[in-house]
Parts: C-alpha cells; structure tokens; sequence
C-alpha cells in the first residue's frame, strides 16, 4: 500500500522513559507520534499537555506529531500545541461552538487540521467543513482509554469517509484509531484508510522492528 502512515500512540508507551521509548519506536520505523489529549471532561481520563510535546521536540524528535484533541474546550489547547511543536491538530466537531473558526485557527497556526468521528458521530459536519480539513480520523473504539477492542461496525463508516475524500479536490488523510493491530490493519486499509493509530499495538509488544515490520507486510497485501 503506498504512503500509509504507522502513528505511535504514546498513550501506552512507558511514561518512565518517554524519551526513549519515542526514539525507539521512530527507528523502529513509526511514522508519526501520536498525542492522545485527554481533560477528564470531554472524556473520562487525564493525560499529556503541550509540554510533553515541546519536550519530545527539545530531545530531538523531528517526525510529525499528530496530536488528537478530546477536550472541550479546544481553541486554547490549539494555540499551545501549536507552539509545542505539533504537526496535525486534530479535534471533536461535539468539543467546539465554532467548528469552522476551530478548525481555520489550527491552519492560522501553521498545523494541518483534522476533524475526528467518533462511532455514532454523524458525518453530515464534513459538508460544510472538507475545504478546512487535512486529515479525518475515524474512532474505531469510543475515546478516553486504551486498549479497547476495534468496533467492526466502524469498518462502513470508513468505507464512506474515502468515498467523501476520492470526491472532493485537495488530498486528506484518513486516520483511524482504535484497536488497530496486526491481525486487522489490512481489512481497515481495504476500507481506505491511509493512516493507522497504534498503541498497545506497538509499545505493549517485546520488539517494535518486528511489530512495525509485520504490519507493513500486512498493508503491502492492499492493492489501492
């Protein structure tokens, strides 16, 4: 499969050598490293802020950093992420007022936009919002933990979003994230996603070349 992207969620990484644990993986062949920003409000758990980005870029990380905003709300986390040195800036249309001016702020920023589904989200946002819009992220599992089992049923709504994407003008990324793994990354790639968000995926695995390698084996199996 040509240009599918591998994202490192460090979500699951080893918070004790954050550090190395990034390093590794990005030599392990990751493409991008993953945020999963969390404010135990928009959902149900706490996790990283911008200095942990800004760290990662101070210790020499210059892959793109996908930062996936689930709070609410958002515009104040774009600025300061933006600053910390994130590459995509991703947010919920259900975590903004304004979802068009949200999303123009994250560009105003110099950040590639992304908007996120989660599995019962409508896709009916993208109508007045594609020209905005750098990547979409499709939510395999319902966000604010990790390690939860893929939601077939996502696989259609994948199927619809590259659809969307092959009709409109501008390329767009088609992120999915949640429960990804070796065992199902080819039939979520068949759907069109390009781009695959991997936590315990990758970093709950004893060797990361290995686990990296075999999914790449697995998406050279999909033929678009």
């Amino acid at each position: 499969m040509r240009d599918a992207k591998i994202a490192a969620s460090i979500l699951s990484a080893d918070f004790a050598n954050l550090g190395k644990e990034v390093d590794d993986v990005i030599t392990a062949g990751a493409d991008y490293i993953h945020f999963d920003v969390m404010d135990n409000h928009y959902v149900p758990c706490l996790t990283v802020g911008p200095m942990v980005c800004s760290a990662l870029r101070k210790n020499g990380v210059t892959v793109p950093i996908d930062v996936h905003l689930m709070t609410k709300p958002v515009d104040s986390l774009i600025t300061e992420f933006a600053k910390a040195g994130a590459s995509y800036i991703t947010i919920h249309p259900e975590a903004t007022e304004h979802l068009d001016r949200s999303l123009q702020l994250i560009r105003d920023c110099g950040c590639k936009a992304g908007l996120a589904f989660n599995p019962s989200t409508p896709l009916e946002y993208l109508e007045y919002v594609l020209e905005r819009l750098d990547m979409i992220l499709i939510m395999s599992v319902n966000p604010g933990f990790g390690g939860q089992t893929f939601i077939p049923g996502t696989l259609r709504k994948i199927s619809q979003v590259h659809h969307i994407i092959q009709d409109c003008n501008h390329p767009i990324r088609l992120e999915v994230d949640g429960g990804v793994k070796v065992e199902n990354i080819a039939e979520i790639a068949n759907e069109g996603a390009d781009t695959f968000v991997l936590g315990t995926g990758i970093f709950h695995t004893d060797n990361y070349h290995a686990t990296i390698a075999s999914l790449r084996s697995e998406l050279n199996r999909v033929t678009h």
